[in-house]
């Protein structure tokens, strides 16, 4: 793309984001003109030519966008295609544009401060509105005051944005104030604050309720001496808005006085109850996209709902929980749970990051599910097009901003020396390709061989400071050996069918600048058959590199353990150990059978027993829920399947295998 357009994606995130609450169609067009541009850089593999490698949590994020829109579009289909089931789910499937608008932010290399910026208009449009309301009414404030202030629209919409926008301006200036840049920051300040007040305007409740969730997630942006001072006054500000609530003072005072809710209230208690209901009836499927409203009708004409039901709530049950249970049963409630949870898991697992862009658009991410989790306990808010697209588009744009950052935050250069240590056998294929990536993080590599028949040696001592031809005791004793010859402070233990790749190269090399840990865990990305598993099998991140003092191998003949004396840290890294399991089909039944034998006979070894067939039958299945389901490995498509089935058969086989070797009146190794 030339210069033109990549200057205009930014500025399509800005005019979504910032036009939001002036015009929901100003977000529509926005996120649909930048949805049209990603869709394009993809045909085009713009960004895959560019040697971009996807991050496993983007997928998981995509999975979570476009999860949500099948379990609809199924609820859809399963109660006919009705015509209102048809005009939930046009909504509902806006959400399949996450990926083209992640690939089009990543290729602009959207950062934390254009994403903040961006943030930053939903505040300058809070307070343009605020002042053209006030303007309209000659500057009598008190008028303003006395009604429920939503600017043109819904005030539970725009009171729930504009609170959102105004934290994430406030994470903004934040940003700022860190980055040294003292007058975008009070201007963030000024600016988020003054859309957080003017929210408050709306009388809405579930701002109250989402106010200090919101708040506190700002304190890992402070020191540690101050978050307990910033929790008290968080508090504090919290009851002060709470008995400034005109609105919440008239809903206790008609509570305590004579023991009735509100109005609203009430009928969010009854609709609440007529959701419930129907999923009970249908708790598998739900009563379809437009069931809620057929049954809502429905209830109201036979006299089981009250009209004040049939005059305002027949569109949706004001809690998205309970709204998608209704429209579509527990699917419905698992992709809603998906569609929060895994981005608020996502981005707060890097709240407390050490680098600072990347730790600030952590808490904006994490800042924007857990909005829509409080809104959504008495407004569906994604069966709203305004919420639904704000959330899509924001979602978007802050995820790319922070797996842009991470990449960017891994700068620094290790200041220890580290040893590789491999041990081989038979392994020409592989270990040319391994040592080559080894020497991106290692000062000395070691290989030990088990006499190899083939180029491995040879090809070995071209890039390994150390090799070595042994005899072989047995994975365990065989990794000790080599790593008894390591003399580096640091040692990186590899299989020959791995590799460290770029990305992972940097990252440890940052790490190992100044460790925050004594020993670190690697994640897989199992390479097998063409295709790179992010999930299922990768799914695991083995031990590979710790500091060399009083560090030892476990002896198993198989599946060995490194030992970390106790008290020490072990903290995961982000990058893949890329795995190059076997070479095909063939080689992985043949390598299968092998490693299930040596794990019988280790477990054999070590006085573990099964009596029946039963429990080899029930590991197996365990072993393939836990793969397939459990890690998601169903996202990898064909060969995520066949992985799972395949490590199933070897869980059953090693099982099944030490069920032959309990067996009494045969010598099983022998056969005699």
């Amino acid at each position: 793309m030339t210069r033109l357009p990549q200057f205009l994606l930014p500025a399509l995130l800005m005019t979504g984001l910032g036009g939001a609450l002036v015009s929901s169609s100003i977000l529509a067009g926005a996120t649909a003109l930048l949805a049209i541009a990603g869709i394009t850089l993809t045909i085009r593999k713009s960004l895959y030519r560019s040697g971009w490698e996807i991050p496993k949590e983007l997928r998981l994020l995509h999975f979570a966008f476009w999860f949500f829109v099948l379990v609809s579009f199924c609820s859809w289909t399963l109660e006919g295609f009705s015509y209102e089931g048809g005009k939930n789910l046009g909504t509902h499937a806006r959400l399949i544009l996450f990926w083209p608008l992640v690939v089009a932010l990543t290729f602009v290399g959207i950062k934390a401060r254009g994403t903040f910026v961006a943030l930053s208009l939903v505040s300058i449009s809070v307070i343009a509105m605020f002042l053209l309301a006030l303007a309209d009414r000659n500057g009598a404030i008190e008028k303003l005051l006395s009604i429920r202030f939503g600017a043109g629209i819904n005030p539970i919409s725009f009171g729930n944005l504009a609170l959102l926008g105004g934290m994430l301006t406030l994470t903004g200036g934040f940003f700022f104030a860190r980055s040294k840049r003292l007058v975008p920051a009070t201007l963030l300040f000024v600016l988020g604050l003054s859309a957080v007040v003017i929210s408050m305007l709306s009388e809405t409740r579930s701002n109250l309720v989402a106010l200090p969730f919101l708040s506190l997630l700002l304190l890992p942006l402070v020191g540690k001496k101050w978050r307990i001072g910033g929790a008290v006054i968080i508090a504090v500000l919290v009851v002060a808005t709470a008995i400034s609530s005109d609105r919440l003072s008239r809903s206790f005072d008609q509570l305590l006085g004579g023991g009735k809710l509100d109005n609203s209230m009430e009928i969010r208690f009854e609709v609440w109850e007529l959701a419930w209901n129907m999923f009970l009836e249908e708790p598998f499927t739900g009563a379809g996209m437009g069931g809620y409203t057929r049954g809502a009708e429905a209830a109201v004409a036979a006299g089981d709902a009250s009209r004040r039901v049939g005059a305002c709530c027949t569109g949706h049950a004001h809690n998205d929980v309970l709204n998608n249970a209704a429209m579509s049963g527990i699917p419905g409630v698992l992709s809603w749970a998906f569609l929060i949870f895994i981005p608020l898991v996502i981005f707060a697992r890097n709240l407390f990051s050490n680098h600072a862009p990347t730790a600030h658009i952590a808490v904006a991410g994490t800042m924007v599910p857990t909005g829509y989790l409080m809104f959504g306990l008495t407004e569906a808010t994604f069966d709203r097009s305004l919420f639904l697209t704000f959330y899509l588009l924001a979602t978007a744009g802050l995820a790319s901003a922070l797996f842009t950052e991470l990449r960017a935050s891994y700068h620094r250069e290790r200041r220890v020396k580290v040893s590789a240590t491999v041990i081989t056998m038979n392994e020409e294929d592989h270990i040319g390709d391994c040592l080559q990536s080894a020497r991106l993080v290692a000062d000395e590599i070691i290989v030990l061989d088990s006499g190899s028949s083939d180029r491995t040696v040879e090809i070995a001592r071209q890039y390994a400071d150390v090799v070595e031809v042994t005899d072989w005791p047995g994975f365990g004793i065989q990794k000790q050996r080599a790593l008894d010859k390591a003399t580096g402070d640091w040692v990186l233990s590899l299989d020959a069918d791995e590799r460290i790749t770029p990305e992972l190269a940097r990252e440890i090399n940052h790490h190992l600048a100044d460790p925050d840990a004594d020993a670190y865990k690697l994640p897989w990305a199992v390479t097998i058959y063409g295709k790179r598993l992010d999930f299922g099998r990768s799914g695991r991140a083995p031990l590979r590199l710790f500091r060399r003092e009083g560090v030892r191998f476990s002896d198993a003949l198989v599946h060995e353990r490194i030992l970390i004396p106790g008290g020490r840290k072990t903290k995961t890294l982000r990058g893949r150990l890329t795995h190059y399991t076997h070479r095909d089909f063939g080689h992985s039944l043949e390598k299968s059978a092998k490693y299930a034998w040596l794990g019988s006979l280790e477990k054999h070894r070590r006085g573990k027993k099964t009596r029946t067939m039963i429990y080899p039958t029930l590991r197996g299945l365990m072993t393939f829920i836990q793969v397939y389901f459990i890690r998601f490995g169903f996202l990898d498509g064909a060969v995520g399947y066949l992985t799972a089935v395949t490590y199933a058969q070897v869980t059953f086989n090693k099982y099944a295998g030490l069920w032959t070797l309990g067996r009494p009146g045969k010598d099983n190794r022998t056969g005699k």
